[in-house]
């Protein structure tokens, strides 16, 4: 399904979101504001036979009701999002009505998935340095992480679990993105399928000769990082093949987990990628610097300045590849919304820091505790300046 613009009204702490999609779609608000609720929606709409599916083939069931479906969808106890009554919950995509009942029934549709999603909790996904299967986890869990890590094991398993070295492997990622990654996230080390006894497990090691370092001794970061590097792997096949088949869409939550900014630039480097392949890119965010990208991308178009400006904020080579990224990345559309806590969204896709509107100036708040620091800061030094 080509969706444009997806609308959820009283879904949970939702009480009106109304995004129309970009290329490249960045979402921001306080935890709790339905960021996620909203993304798992527009998952579920556009893949809704792929859903009944992959619950079906794991002899889920959810006896074609609405408050079951979510409760498996979305994870236990989260029926309750849905309201019925004079104020009932509703869901229109592309301007038309949505029926959630539909949405919860199975039927004929196709079970190929159109949108792939790399969850918040990806860092589950692993156990003992391993992929765990859908069934590894209990049917209370989201599907969104259980499918991520259905896929993240199927990857090792089908395609990557023969080899011993994850990365760098020169048949993935270019080298400018290789380079770069093995600088700010992975410091040196290589990526690689060890055994222990007869099990595979995944571990860090910086040379051939030297012992492997376990999952559990690598850093938050590299954690939180190599599941989203295995997402990335299956979105962006070797040899000459842009973008997977039948993927249309790339779900991202929290890509700035457990990174320092200097490696959530390399992330967004990849993520610019994404765009140069033909995906359509939706990202939630709590990092001002996801934002500072997204200003700069639009003040670059605005100006029509060269793509190499755009390789200047990643202080990335300006080698023939990245320029061609950066060169299409500059004719896409990016778009921000809101999720405020009275449960309504707001588009500050202009990003404008001299806005009368507080949120867009501050960024959906992300920039409004560096601001009011700043302020504090100068008081302090100009009152000092006076007082001498």
């Amino acid at each position: 399904m080509d969706i444009s613009s997806l609308r959820l009204e009283r879904v949970g702490q939702i009480e009106l979101a109304d995004i129309t999609f970009g290329d490249l779609t960045v979402l921001v608000g306080p935890q709790a504001t339905g960021k996620s609720i909203f993304l798992q929606f527009l998952k579920l709409v556009a893949d809704t036979g792929y859903v009944h599916d992959q619950l079906r083939k794991h002899g889920i069931d959810w006896n074609r009701k609405v408050p079951d479906f979510l409760d498996v969808y979305l994870g236990d106890g989260m029926q309750e999002i849905w309201r019925s009554g004079d104020a009932p919950s509703a869901v229109t995509v592309n301007g038309n009505p949505g029926d959630m009942p539909a949405l919860a029934r199975p039927a004929r549709r196709t079970t190929r998935a159109s949108v792939f999603y790399i969850p918040a909790q990806r860092v589950l996904s692993l156990a003992n340095g391993w992929p765990r299967p859908f069934s590894g986890f209990g049917s209370e869990d989201p599907f969104a992480v259980r499918d991520f890590s259905e896929t993240f094991r199927i990857l090792m398993e089908q395609e990557l679990g023969r080899a011993d070295a994850l990365f760098p492997k020169t048949n993935r990622l270019k080298k400018e993105y290789r380079e770069l990654l093995s600088q700010h996230v992975f410091g040196g080390f290589g990526l690689q399928v060890d055994r222990h006894g007869a099990q595979k497990r995944l571990v860090l090691r910086h040379s051939a000769t030297s012992k492997a370092i376990p999952y559990m001794a690598w850093s938050a970061g590299q954690r939180e990082f190599v599941p989203l590097l295995m997402g990335l792997y299956w979105l962006m096949p070797s040899a000459r093949v842009k973008r997977r088949e039948n993927l249309n869409w790339v779900v991202i939550e929290e890509l700035e987990m457990g990174l320092h900014p200097s490696a959530i630039s390399v992330v967004l480097l990849l993520v610019m990628g994404l765009l140069w392949r033909g995906y359509r890119v939706c990202l939630s965010t709590h990092s001002p610097h996801v934002l500072d990208v997204v200003w700069a991308l639009r003040t670059i178009q605005g100006h029509h300045a060269e793509p190499d400006c755009l390789l200047d904020v990643f202080d990335v080579r300006k080698t023939e590849p990245m320029k061609a990224v950066a060169a299409d990345v500059l004719s896409k559309q990016a778009r921000v919304y809101y999720f405020d806590p009275d449960g309504r969204t707001r588009d500050i896709s202009k990003l404008d820091p001299g806005s009368e509107d507080a949120l867009e100036a501050g960024w959906g708040g992300l920039s409004e505790f560096s601001g009011r620091v700043a302020d504090v800061v100068a008081a302090v030094v100009n009152g000092s300046s006076r007082a001498e």
